[in-house]
């Protein structure tokens, strides 16, 4: 039995919004490598830091306190604002405050100008993220998760190259190097003002997709029941970047700490670790659009547990190993759980991802802030002890209905 009449699209318009714009999704992409790789230069420049105006953990973790908090809180009202009114150069301007940013880093000598400048990069965060995840959407042509996968891939790729240009860069000349990377920042520019063209000439596939395909594909689920799923994959974004804040920020320190490597050797690790983040970030979304993102949701952040809850007790080649696996199999969490939620709340694309960016950002800071004052009243290992069980709330995806099956009913 059908629900619907299927029909050939009757304007060129919404023919076009179901062709998938790839020249688009991979500048998406690199643009998006391009500013997670300034991002990732904050956390990796913390050993520098640390020593250069003698800081403490808990300082440490203010400082991803403000950039992540400054990341998140703008990010639900920047997409639920461009779900409205879209902004195509909004992209550009939110790098040109990153890389102001980068300027105020690279000169900063004392604590609270490092505060600033880390906040400007982080309201540049807010405005790129959910109106490129929205672009990633609108060129999709359908296949949302392979999109969104291809769209994160580039940002996960930039934040395992931040550690390791630092450890070539900044850590051997020094803090005032991060200026070089203003370059990037121009770059970015360049390419996203490409991106803003092709968007304001293209804003009619925002129509067919918020008339047409979300009324077709929106699922019969009670009021109660949406919101009580919503509240389970926040449930499962807190698990997933409070355990991804004690790798990102304080695994170079463990790694210091418990088996004395030097800080460059340290950030060759943390490049490891994240690299394989964006491995696994790759396979998430595409497998999502075969599987069933429930099943994506279920294998990535419970399928983490062993090796996490393994972690704290291995040698430093074991350490690495394992670092691997968390980190392909936990990457692939957030493409499924984004489209998975937009699935939810149809025709609210930019607010959803804005929303769950936004508070990726903001548990990243929340998790390094509270892990921090942890680490100073014990110790950097039993964070890593108290992280390994982090995981296992993977077990509320149980309770998450089954979008694929209502919608082939």
């Amino acid at each position: 039995m059908t629900t619907f009449t299927q029909e050939a699209p009757k304007t060129a318009s919404e023919q076009v919004a179901h062709q998938t714009v790839f020249p688009i999704l991979i500048a998406l992409s690199f643009t998006h490598l391009l500013n997670d790789t300034l991002q990732s230069l904050i956390p990796a420049i913390y050993p520098l830091v640390r020593n250069s105006l003698k800081l403490n953990f808990t300082q440490i973790g203010l400082i991803t306190l403000t950039f992540q908090m400054s990341a998140s809180i703008l990010q639900p009202l920047v997409g639920l604002y461009t779900d409205k009114k879209p902004q195509p150069f909004s992209l550009a301007v939110g790098m040109a405050f990153t890389l102001l940013g980068l300027i105020c880093l690279s000169l900063s000598h004392s604590l609270p100008m490092v505060l600033v400048s880390v906040a400007l990069v982080g309201i540049g965060s807010s405005v790129f993220h959910p109106e490129a995840s929205r672009l990633a959407h609108m060129a999709s042509g359908g296949k949302h998760g392979m999109a969104q996968s291809l769209f994160q891939v580039g940002g996960n790729a930039g934040s395992s190259l931040g550690p390791l240009l630092a450890a070539l860069i900044i850590v051997p000349f020094g803090q005032f190097h991060v200026i070089w990377f203003s370059l990037l920042a121009l770059l970015a520019i360049f390419v996203m003002v490409y991106i803003g063209k092709w968007y304001k000439g293209n804003t009619h596939r925002i129509k067919p997709k918020k008339a047409v395909q979300h009324h077709l594909q929106q699922p019969s689920l009670p009021r109660t029941r949406v919101i009580v799923s919503l509240g389970i994959l926040l449930m499962l974004i807190f698990s997933k970047y409070f355990y991804m804040a004690s790798m990102t920020n304080y695994y170079t320190f463990y790694l210091i700490d418990r088996f004395g490597v030097s800080i460059q050797r340290s950030q060759v690790y943390l490049f490891i670790f994240l690299f394989s983040v964006a491995a696994g970030t790759f396979f998430g979304g595409p497998l999502g659009d075969r599987i069933g993102r429930k099943y994506v949701i279920w294998i990535s952040i419970l399928g983490a547990a062993p090796f996490a809850l393994l972690l704290p007790y291995a040698n430093l080649f074991w350490t690495a190993i394992l670092s691997v696996f968390i980190g392909v199999i936990l990457s692939s969490a957030f493409s499924a759980i984004l489209v998975y939620a937009q699935e939810l709340v149809p025709g609210k694309v930019g607010m959803i991802a804005g929303l769950f960016f936004g508070l990726a950002f903001g548990m990243a800071g929340v998790a390094s802030a509270l892990l921090g004052k942890l680490a100073d009243a014990t110790s950097i290992g039993y964070v890593y002890q108290v992280c390994s069980f982090l995981p296992l709330i993977g077990l509320l995806t149980g309770f998450l209905p089954n979008l694929e099956k209502k919608e082939k009913r």
